[in-house]
This record gives C-alpha cells, sequence and structure tokens, in this order.
C-alpha cells in the first residue's frame, strides 16, 4: 500500500470529545462530540463547542445531541454529519476526500465497527482505518510498544473504560467497559437527587465532580454548593454537598473499573507480568483526572502508576503517528486478529 501522506487524517471519535490531528500539524481540532439539530428537519443549527453551551438551554425546536453512546455511535445520521463537519474544517473542497485513521474502543462489536466506517467514508473519506483506543493511546504516550516486554494502557474517556497489556505491537490482555466519565457525572446527580431533593444538569454534574469529586479518601473535606431545581416544587433551589459524600457516590463506577484493571493484570502471562514492576501501568483519559483514580489504582494493584504527559490527547496523537506507521500496523492486525481493519472507496 503506498504511504499515506498530504493531509490524511487521524481522528479520535470520542463519547465526549472529538479530535482531528493533521499529519505533519498535529492537533487541529479538540471539541466536544454535540450536535444541535432542528427536530422539524434534522438541520444542523452547531457543532462542537457552540452545540455544548446549548445542551439544557434550547427550544423545543432544537436538540442538542451527543451522537455517540459508550464510545459507538448511537445516532448514525448525526455522526455522519459531525464528521463532516469536522473534516470540512481541514479540508473545505466538497471533492477532497481525505485517507483517515479513526480509534475505536477494543471492545467494539462488528456491527459497530461497521457502523464506525460506514459513517466516516459516508462524510467524505476515501479510505478508513480503525486502530484500537489503547494502542493508540501508548503510541502517542511513547511507549515502546514494538519490544517483548509488557507495558499496561489504562484509558477513561468519557464513555468507555479500556484496560490493555501491550506486547511485541500487539494487544495480549484487553478489558472494555462501558463506563466512563460520563458514568462519574450520573451517578453524582443520581446521588443529589435522592439525598438532597435536587435536579441538576448535565453541566452541573460535571462541575461538581471536577471541583469536589474525588475516589480515594483524602485529607481534605470540601464542600460545594449546587444550584439545581427542586422536582417537588419546580422551583430553583441551592444545597451543600460534601466531597465525602460524593465519593460514596461515585464508588461504583471507580470500583467496577478498577476491578477491570485488576483482572486484566491477573489473566498477564507470568513471563510479561514480571514486566510491570518496571514498565508500570500508563493512565490515559480524562476519567483518569478524577482525584484520587491514580494512587486507587497503585494501591489496589501494588504496581507503579504514572499518567500520561497529555492524557486528554495521547490518543489522538498515537493515531496521528500511526500515520506514519501503516505498514507495521497492518502486520500487526495480521497477527492479532483485528487491531486495524481498513474500508476504502471504490477506485482507490
Amino acid at each position: 500500500m503506498p504511504r499515506l501522506g498530504g493531509r490524511d487524517l487521524a481522528i479520535d471519535l470520542g463519547t465526549a470529545n472529538t479530535l482531528v490531528y493533521v499529519r505533519g500539524e498535529g492537533i487541529v481540532v479538540s471539541e466536544p462530540s454535540v450536535v444541535a439539530v432542528d427536530t422539524r428537519d434534522n438541520a444542523v443549527h452547531a457543532v462542537g463547542e457552540e452545540a455544548q453551551r446549548m445542551i439544557g438551554r434550547t427550544p423545543a425546536t432544537i436538540a442538542a445531541v451527543r451522537p455517540l453512546r459508550h464510545g459507538v455511535i448511537a445516532d448514525f445520521e448525526v455522526t455522519e454529519q459531525m464528521l463532516r463537519h469536522f473534516i470540512g474544517r481541514v479540508h473545505r473542497s466538497r471533492f477532497s476526500h481525505p485517507r483517515l485513521i479513526m480509534c475505536a474502543p477494543s471492545g467494539i462489536t462488528d456491527v459497530e465497527r461497521r457502523a464506525l466506517t460506514e459513517a466516516t467514508m459516508a462524510a467524505g473519506a476515501r479510505s478508513v482505518h480503525l486502530i484500537e483506543e489503547p494502542l493508540a493511546a501508548a503510541i502517542g504516550a511513547g511507549l515502546s510498544i514494538a519490544e517483548p516486554r509488557a507495558s499496561v494502557v489504562v484509558d477513561v474517556g468519557g464513555g468507555t473504560s479500556e484496560v490493555a497489556v501491550i506486547s511485541l505491537g500487539g494487544i495480549v490482555v484487553s478489558r472494555s467497559l462501558r463506563v466512563g466519565g460520563y458514568d462519574f457525572d450520573e451517578t453524582g446527580a443520581a446521588w443529589i437527587r435522592a439525598n438532597h431533593g435536587l435536579a441538576i444538569g448535565e453541566a452541573t454534574a460535571e462541575q461538581v465532580k471536577l471541583e469536589i469529586g474525588s475516589v480515594s479518601p483524602d485529607a481534605t473535606d470540601a464542600k460545594w454548593e449546587v444550584r439545581g431545581r427542586d422536582p417537588v416544587s419546580g422551583l430553583p433551589r441551592e444545597v451543600g454537598v460534601t466531597s465525602e459524600e460524593l465519593r460514596r457516590a461515585l464508588e461504583g463506577p471507580a470500583r467496577e473499573i478498577v476491578s477491570s484493571v485488576r483482572d486484566a493484570l491477573e489473566e498477564t502471562p507470568p513471563e510479561l507480568a514480571s514486566d510491570l514492576a518496571q514498565s508500570g501501568i500508563l493512565l490515559a483519559g480524562g476519567g483518569t483526572l478524577l482525584r484520587g483514580f491514580a494512587e486507587r489504582v497503585e494501591d489496589e494493584t501494588g504496581v507503579p502508576v504514572r499518567i500520561a504527559d497529555s492524557p486528554l490527547d495521547c490518543v489522538a496523537l498515537g493515531a496521528g503517528q500511526a500515520l506514519d506507521e501503516m505498514e507495521l500496523l497492518e502486520r500487526t492486525a495480521e497477527r492479532t486478529g483485528g487491531a486495524l481493519t481498513a474500508l476504502r472507496r471504490p477506485g482507490h
């Protein structure tokens, strides 16, 4: 296959954010995966940051939606329109058909894989190659994945969490959970409603999590005044929420993610497990920045943990670097049974 070149793209299409990497330029788009659609004629009003500001604030005729759920496509047509918009930010000519590398969860099904590639082709791509997110994160974080030694990546995104043990350029053991940052937001909002009788929106739930949320006990016990709506009276109200009670609220998703890390480590072959004391666990994705997450993983696994230098970007950066390593990744796909798959437009 000819080497990819020109303005070919790598896209990290996430439940929370979409990042577009242009070969030779780096990341040129990093915006929320949100689309504002007119419910009467399905016309797109806004995409990305502008649409994000509309969530919970739109009139009845406009819906601000996230077309991906748990890392996979929930609304095919809206995903296609969102991809077309982001690709158009780089390739303004409608006659331009770039070649793409798309990041995908390692637990994606064949049907979901086909939906992702077809949506990308419909958005104007000439050919589409899928790379598994943990592999991309490892490349983007600078790990030497081609060596015969184990590297462990834990990638917690908005909708999915990925755990992978990587050696010789392939994934040896993996776990893919449909639990991520939004589940922390939702459980926090549900806790506040159940214990304080206050209904809060998506943006407020995320803000509370960032301000006082944690998943391991610490010395601080902060309190945050949360504004929302009383479901009974329908009137605005404010309550104080402590970091201790929010920690209890977030325990469910946190325990599920950490358990999947332990399961993956327990399945790792002894020859590779011996490498982990030295190489440790690499954390990527915005969910791993939750206060106390790194300490919790290290305490429960006994393996040293470090956070990637660019945890929010390393999947997109790794996919971008993979543009230069296409032949290596295709050989890896043949050896591991599908780490990279491709779909091409007829005639190309």
